[in-house]
């Protein structure tokens, strides 16, 4: 049997396209675009999963994509920021199912490369970065990934993800600091602080006021404390208001603990190449491996929001938008809890959300508690 990209086939089964893409249009609904941008955003989605989307989800996932525990090549994000409604965004592999990670890395290029034709935007400072990033044989979990951020109007804007360990773990720094200096930032590797990894390079592309280069750090075995000495930006967030985060999110209360199962993740965002230093600063906390299900992932959502004084209601509703089940039923829906810190703005605190098309992963027994720190 076929079918229709996005649709359904004969049997009623439903397709990546289509399963994913519902919950893309009714998150629309809860951050308030409108039905026809519900529509085009939906569409995008499709077309931007390509062949894939027409996969009925009877089927095993196209290939063991690193983006989400399940394997679906989709996760979805909501950002909350004082005096702005929420944001929502998309994070996809548009290259998924191509086959090698080379064949992955070129199918999403020409992705992206579509997308600057019909929205009108560059690629260029990417295709500067190609042999660094998209080498004849690639090595690593992903070799490209793509973001949307959903606007009112149809027209996105666009985030493109790299592996820093594209030609192998030993030569991501080298990466890193190459690229940073390729896109004029030229002092910029020297400001970050010590890490365990490169997982990821972002870079923004197109409609940005202030296209961002973005370093994602890895820290193994990480503390709150360690955690609020990590921002580097002039005027950025205290170490206080770090430590209040990563002890919300992370559910160790006042206790002195290590993220000893996922690591935590450090994201420092350059878009001015006259100073070193970043301007923007984000401390992702990997929530699902430190919460016994959702209900308590969602709890944490709810807390550092309030703590913030932003509007709390909304993640129960994404939720809701992207599954039936009740969030005790499950770990892993909301996969990360992030606080983001941009020069001259107020912060920004983002829940990221799993589509879960392939599967669920069964609540914890227990609460998952990270290791206790050394004294």
């Amino acid at each position: 049997m076929t079918a229709a990209a996005g649709g359904r086939r004969e049997s009623g089964t439903p397709t990546l396209g289509a399963y994913t893409s519902g919950q893309l249009s009714r998150l629309c609904e809860v951050v308030g675009l409108s039905d026809a941008d519900a529509g085009t955003y939906a569409q995008v989605l499709t077309d931007a999963l390509g062949p894939v989307a027409a996969r009925p989800l009877d089927l095993p996932a196209p290939n063991h994509t690193f983006l989400s525990d399940d394997h679906t090549p989709v996760e979805f994000s909501l950002s909350f920021q004082r005096g702005a409604d929420p944001a929502l965004r998309v994070l996809l592999e548009p290259g998924c199912g191509a086959g090698s990670l080379a064949a992955t890395g070129r199918a999403g290029l020409a992705a992206i490369r579509r997308m600057g034709r019909r929205w009108g935007f560059s690629t260029a400072p990417l295709d500067g970065l190609l042999d660094l990033f998209l080498p004849e044989s690639p090595q690593g979990p992903l070799a490209l990934w793509c973001a949307l951020e959903l606007r009112g109007g149809g027209v996105p804007r666009v985030k493109v993800y790299l592996n820093p360990a594209a030609s192998g773990p030993d030569r991501a720094a080298r990466t890193v600091r190459e690229a940073l200096a390729r896109l004029g930032h030229r002092k910029a590797f020297d400001t970050l602080p010590r890490a365990d990894g490169y997982p990821f390079f972002a870079l923004d592309l197109g409609d940005w006021a202030q296209p961002r280069a973005k370093v994602y750090l890895r820290h193994d075995r990480l503390t709150a404390a360690e955690a609020g000495r990590q921002s580097r930006m002039d005027a950025g967030p205290g170490p206080e208001a770090l430590e209040e985060f990563f002890h919300t999110a992370a559910g160790s209360g006042p206790r002195e603990l290590r993220l000893t199962r996922r690591p935590g993740l450090t994201c420092h965002s350059f878009t001015d190449p006259g100073t070193a230093r970043p301007t923007g600063f984000t401390l992702h906390i990997p929530v699902r491996d430190y919460a016994r299900h959702d209900g308590e992932a969602l709890a944490r959502a709810v807390s550092a929001l309030r703590r913030q004084g932003l509007d709390s209601d909304v993640p129960a509703r994404s939720l809701a938008a992207v599954t039936g089940r009740r969030p005790d039923q499950g770990v892993g829906l909301i996969a990360y809890l992030a606080l983001a810190h941009q020069q001259g703005r107020p912060p920004r605190v983002t829940t990221y959300v799993s589509s879960e098309a392939y599967a669920v992963r069964p609540p914890a027994g227990r609460v998952p508690l990270a290791g206790a720190a050394a004294r």
